[in-house]
C-alpha cells in the first residue's frame, strides 16, 4: 500500500516556524523513489537539527548506498525544532522525513547515527512525534526496527530499552547485510513475527539485540554478569570494518543543504582508522585499523563531488589527515589540478609534528589562506605524557614560527580540561604556551597582529579507551581551573588581547559522562529528562543541568546508585563494564595496561611505524593495517562537463 505525504498538513505550519526550509526537502542530490516499487524501506536520521546532520558523513553515505539498490528506498529525517515540534503536536502531524514527507512510522527501519550522547533525548522527541512506542518491548510488526549506529552505539546500554538495534563500527556493508535479512524475511511472510527478524538480525554476530540479553547486578550496583536470554543469539557482538575504502568511494552525489548547514563544503574521508595511541580518543580506538584511501581514488572523489555540487571547498576528512602517508602528494596533485579556479581545500585539525608550511601551502594554494590549527590537548608536557599527545613545546613553537614566518597571522589551539591526573598547574600551562605562541610570532613575522585563540573542552572518559576506567573531574573544578586560566591569561595585558579564550563548562560534560558510561538504569533518566521537556542538550541553550540532575536523583537512588557513581568514580580492573560484551577488537587487558602506563607517565609510540603492541585488533578483526606510501601521483585531468571547476586552456582559449 502506497504512503501518502504528510506535506499538504505541514506546509500550513511552516510559516509560522523559524527556519521553514531546513523542512521542505528538494537539496541537490536528494533521492525520492516510488514507495511501492521498493520491497524494504530504511528512514536515516542524524538526531539533530537538519543544520548539523544534514553535512553528516556517515548518514550521507548510507543513504546514497540504500538507494542505489533497486528495490530499496532511503529517506533521511532530523529533529525538528520545539517550535514545529509544539505545532505538530497541536495539529496531528507526525515525524516526517525531508525527502518526499511520508510517515517515519511507515518505514522498515528507523536508523539513527549518534555521534554523541546528547543526542537521545531528540530520539525520543522522533519516537513520540512518529507514533512509534517509546519502549522496544511495547513495539509490533507495524513498527519500525530502530536500530542505533555511530561512535555512541559502541554503549549502547543507557538507551537500550528504547532501541530494537545496534551495529558497531562501519556501516556500509552492515546495512546491506540487514537489508538482505529485512527482505528474505518478508518475502517469506514475516516468519515469527519481529521476534524472528530480531534473531536472525542477532544471528550475524555483528548486530546487536539488547532484549536479548539479561543484566544481573551485585549488591554493591556493579555489573555481575551480562548474558544471552535467547537460543541463537552469541555472547559477543563484533564491530564491522570496511577494508578496502577504495571499493566504497560515498558519497559520490553528496547533498547541497538549501539552509545553512555547519559544514558547506564537499567532504572525502581519505582514511579511517587512526593508530595514534591518544588514551582519551575514543575515535581512535574503536576505527582501529588505519586504511587509506589511494591517491587516485581521491582524486577520483573529489572531481566527481566537486561536478555534482558547486561546493567551491573540499574538506579532506580523517580523524588526522596530515597522516595519510601520501598527504604531500594528494595535496600537490590536488591544488595543481584545481590551480586559477575558486577551489580550496581543507584539513581539520592538524597534529604538530605532521605539519609543514609545504603541505600548508598547497592547502591554501587556491583558497583563502585563513588560520592554522592544532590540537596539543594538554597545556603540561606532564599532561601530555599522560594522555599520550607525544608533542612537545619546542615543536608547537618551531611549527608556529614557520607558518607566521610564511604569512599566516592567526592559530588556533584545541586543548582538554579535567583530565585524568590533572593539577591546577597542568592547566595554567596553557596561558603560558598561548603567550610564547604570541612571541614567536611576532618574532618570526615581524608584526604585532599575531592571533592565538585557545578553545578547551571539558574530558570525558569513553568506553573502549584506556581511561574507561578514570574517574571523571566534576563540574566546579574545571568551572575553577578555567577561572584561574582566564586570569592568568590577563595577567600580560600586552599580550591577553591577542589571545581569545573559548570554553564551556564543566556541567554539559558531565551529563555526557553519565550517557557515555552508564548502564541500562540510566534509560530511566532519559526518559525522565525528556518527560520533563528535556530536547537538543547539544545546544547550550536548551540544555537544563538542574533538569539532569534532578532527574538522576529521582531515578537512581532508589537504585542505589547516583550521578557521581556512573561519573567521578574510579573503576577497578576486574570491574564488569556495561560494554564488556560489545567487543570493538581492543584487548581489555591491552586498555587496562596502557591505563596503567598513563599513571605512570608513560608515552607510547604509534603501532603504524613500530612493532605491534598487541592492542588485539588486527587479529581479532581479522584485518591489518594499511602502510604506504605507493608512489603513486595525481594526475591531471581532461575538462569534463559544462560548468566544471576544472578547466584547459588550451580548449577555453583562456
Amino acid at each position: 500500500m502506497s504512503v501518502e505525504s504528510v506535506f499538504p498538513a505541514l506546509e500550513p505550519l511552516l510559516p509560522r516556524v523559524s527556519k521553514p526550509v531546513q523542512y521542505v526537502g528538494g537539496e541537490l542530490n536528494a533521492t525520492v523513489k516510488d514507495w511501492d516499487s521498493t520491497a524494504v524501506r530504511w528512514c536515516l536520521m542524524y538526531p539533530d537539527a537538519y543544520e548539523v546532520g544534514l553535512p553528516n558523513q556517515g548518514v550521507m553515505i548510507l543513504y546514497e548506498i540504500l538507494n542505489e539498490l533497486e528495490d530499496v528506498l532511503a529517506e533521511r529525517t532530523y529533529t525538528v525544532w520545539p517550535d514545529l515540534e509544539a505545532l505538530m503536536r497541536e495539529h496531528g502531524v507526525p515525524q516526517f522525513t525531508v525527502d518526499a514527507h511520508r510517515p517515519v512510522r511507515a518505514f522498515d527501519v528507523l536508523g539513527l547515527s549518534f555521534a554523541t550522547e546528547l543526542g537521545y533525548t531528540n530520539m525520543l522527541t522522533a519516537l513520540d512525534l512518529a507514533g512509534i512506542p517509546l519502549h522496544a518491548a511495547d513495539r509490533t510488526e507495524d513498527d519500525p526496527i530502530v536500530l542505533a549506529g555511530g561512535h555512541a552505539a559502541f554503549n549502547p546500554e543507557p538507551i537500550a530499552d528504547f532501541i530494537d538495534a545496534a551495529v558497531l563500527g562501519d556501516g556500509e556493508e552492515a546495512v546491506l547485510e540487514v537489508t538482505d535479512i529485512i527482505r528474505e524475511w518478508k518475502a517469506q511472510g514475516r516468519p515469527g513475527g519481529r521476534d524472528e527478524l530480531l534473531t536472525r538480525l542477532a544471528e550475524t554476530g555483528g548486530v546487536y539485540i539488547p532484549r536479548f540479553y539479561d543484566v544481573e547486578y551485585l549488591a554493591d550496583g556493579r555489573i555481575q554478569r551480562v548474558v544471552p536470554n535467547a537460543d541463537r543469539v552469541p555472547y559477543r557482538v563484533f564491530k564491522r570494518t570496511t577494508m578496502e575504502l577504495d571499493e566504497w568511494p560515498y558519497p559520490k552525489q553528496p547533498l547541497v543543504p538549501l539552509a545553512e548547514s555547519v559544514h558547506e563544503r564537499m567532504s572525502v574521508e581519505i582514511f579511517r582508522g587512526c593508530t595514534r595511541g591518544c588514551r582519551f580518543c575514543q575515535a581512535g580506538m574503536i576505527t582501529r585499523p588505519v586504511r587509506e584511501r589511494s591517491i587516485e581514488g581521491i582524486g577520483a572523489m573529489v572531481q566527481k563531488g566537486l561536478e555534482a555540487t558547486g561546493f567551491e571547498e573540499v574538506g579532506l576528512l580523517s580523524l588526522s589527515s596530515a597522516d595519510h602517508s601520501e598527504i604531500a602528494e594528494i595535496t600537490k596533485g590536488l591544488a595543481d589540478r584545481y590551480a586559477g579556479t575558486n577551489t580550496g581545500l581543507s584539513l581539520p585539525s592538524t597534529r604538530v609534528d605532521a605539519f609543514n608550511v609545504d603541505l600548508a601551502n598547497e592547502i591554501s594554494r587556491n583558497g583563502r589562506r585563513s588560520g592554522l590549527t592544532f590540537a596539543p590537548e594538554g597545556g603540561s608536557e606532564r599532561i601530555r605524557r599522560v594522555i599520550n599527545k607525544m608533542v612537545s613545546e619546542e615543536d608547537l613553537i618551531r611549527t608556529v614560527s614557520a607558518a607566521f614566518s610564511n604569512g599566516w597571522r592567526q592559530v588556533k589551539l584545541y586543548f582538554m580540561c579535567g583530565l585524568p591526573t590533572e593539577t591546577d598547574e597542568d592547566v595554567l600551562q596553557i596561558a603560558r604556551m598561548a603567550k610564547e605562541v604570541i612571541l614567536a610570532g611576532r618574532e618570526a613575522s615581524g608584526r604585532k597582529d599575531i592571533r592565538c585563540t585557545i578553545s578547551i573542552g571539558g574530558f570525558v572518559p569513553k568506553p573502549h579507551t584506556p581511561f574507561q576506567w578514570a574517574p571523571q573531574c566534576d563540574p566546579d573544578t574545571v568551572d575553577d581551573r578555567l577561572r584561574k586560566l582566564r586570569a592568568e591569561v590577563n595577567l600580560d595585558r600586552g599580550l591577553a588581547r591577542n589571545i581569545g579564550m573559548r570554553y564551556h563548562d564543566g556541567k554539559p560534560s558531565l551529563i555526557e559522562g553519565l550517557l557515555s558510561r552508564g548502564d541500562r538504569r540510566v534509560g530511566r533518566v532519559i526518559e525522565r529528562v525528556w518527560r520533563d521537556g528535556g530536547r537538543l542538550d547539544g545546544w547550550s541553550e536548551h540544555f537544563s543541568y538542574e533538569r539532569w540532575v534532578n532527574a538522576a536523583q529521582s531515578e537512581l537512588e532508589p537504585l542505589g546508585v547516583s550521578l557521581a557513581w556512573f561519573t567521578t568514580r574510579e573503576r577497578e580492573e576486574t570491574e564488569v563494564l556495561p560494554w564488556d560484551h560489545l567487543d570493538s577488537g581492543l584487548d581489555k587487558e591491552w586498555l587496562w595496561a596502557d591505563w596503567q602506563d598513563a599513571l605512570s607517565e608513560q608515552e607510547q609510540d604509534d603501532c603504524r611505524w613500530t612493532p605491534c603492541f598487541d592492542c588485539g585488533v588486527c587479529p581479532a578483526m581479522n584485518t591489518d593495517i594499511q602502510v604506504g606510501p605507493t608512489g603513486r601521483k595525481l594526475l591531471p585531468i581532461s575538462p569534463v562537463g559544462v560548468g566544471s571547476p576544472v578547466r584547459n586552456p588550451s580548449l577555453t582559449g583562456g
